[in-house]
């Protein structure tokens, strides 16, 4: 009986997965979109199947709560310098749909980032445009209170165009929820500061900042799986910064290119994830590049090219391995479509799928596993 036990199990599992797996994309408005995208994932086959759509301002980045009953996404909006928001929507897995519940307001300018505390009590924004760090609370029932905090940056780059004032470019939280890593792409550092997540107040680490390379404009930064290694991805310089990471101390160790040899033209690079099996890293670039490179991750962390691919599209602001880790999703925000693309265990490298997600300026990917 064994075996058929197994067999059930087996397929069960499958089927759960199936149904339970769910991409959320959220998009610039356009004449093609208004809004975020809901999709049924089949991990099996790389198909999408859509679901339903919620009508919100330039919903460009989202967040999913611990508890998965709630998304969280930025209206990157500055309006008459009055600030952009954050909107609160409660998600129904039976339905597949979400629902608006409440938004507040970041206190600052076109918030471009949104992250969840690992408590899910506390929502961190980042406002590109005036340079700031927001913290909202979220109430028990899932909607939004008024701000904590909002801890303006200050500072200025070489690059006269894109780095006059601070910029704040992504909101990272660290896996301990004791530490947040801010990206300032107009001021070349990483700040860091420490969380309080009984308070939600942040307060400036043992180490302030990390600094970046002057013109180099930091965008955003992630944690290996393994806690010890971080990666910053630059989007005027085109490069990956590794850093060793103890106690909210950043270390560089490494810094190497993005680009394809020989290709000298602006990389503005955008996004960056390391693989669920935590033995490769990708990192997107925009330009005219539209390409994503791939990296194989050594023991002590550091990096080596294993290869670059296209994206076949334009503009990949955003991307996202589904958490099998055997698809990776590329949001091509300029041709208006998601790439879907098959990795190889193995090789960490990738090849087209064939399938296609027609969705006008896909900004950001999340995932939302039930």
């Amino acid at each position: 009986m064994r075996p058929f036990f197994l067999q059930l199990f087996l397929l069960f599992s499958v089927a759960t997965c199936a149904q339970d797996i769910y991409l959320l994309i959220g998009t610039y408005d356009s004449p093609k979109s208004e809004g975020i995208y809901l999709y049924r994932f089949n991990t099996g086959d790389g198909t999408a199947t859509p679901l339903s759509h919620v009508k919100t301002a330039n919903p460009s980045y989202l967040s999913v709560s611990p508890d998965k009953k709630m998304i969280y996404a930025v209206a990157e909006n500055a309006s008459n310098g009055k600030g952009g928001e954050v909107a609160a929507f409660r998600f129904d897995a039976e339905s597949g749909t979400l629902q608006f519940i409440n938004k507040q307001s970041t206190g600052g300018d076109h918030p471009c980032y949104v992250e969840c505390d690992r408590t899910g009590n506390w929502i961190f924004a980042g406002n590109y445009t005036s340079g700031s760090v927001s913290v909202l609370k979220r109430e028990p029932d899932g909607r939004l209170s008024s701000g904590v905090s909002v801890i303006p940056h200050r500072g200025s780059g070489p690059d006269t165009v894109r780095q006059k004032g601070p910029h704040v470019h992504c909101t990272y939280i660290s896996p301990d929820n004791r530490h947040l890593f801010v990206p300032d792409l107009g001021t070349d550092k990483i700040w860091i500061y420490r969380f309080n997540e009984k308070t939600g107040q942040l307060t400036p680490g043992k180490q302030p900042y990390a600094g970046s390379d002057p013109g180099s404009g930091p965008r955003h930064f992630i944690l290996h799986p393994g806690h010890k290694t971080g990666y910053l991805v630059e989007e005027l310089s085109g490069t990956v910064v590794v850093y060793r990471n103890k106690n909210g101390r950043l270390k560089r160790i490494q810094r190497i290119s993005t680009m394809p040899d020989g290709d000298a033209s602006f990389p503005g690079s955008a996004d960056i994830h390391v693989s669920p099996d935590g033995r490769f890293l990708y990192a997107s670039n925009r330009g005219t590049s539209n390409t994503i490179a791939v990296y194989r991750i050594s023991k002590k962390g550091t990096l080596s090219l294993a290869g670059h691919q296209s994206t076949l599209g334009r503009g990949p602001r955003n991307f996202t391995l589904d958490p099998s880790g055997k698809w990776l999703l590329a949001g091509n925000q300029n041709s208006d479509e998601v790439v879907i693309f098959q990795r190889d265990a193995e090789t960490g490298l990738l090849r087209d799928s064939g399938h296609r997600i027609a969705v006008g300026r896909p900004v950001c990917l999340k995932w939302v596993v039930r």
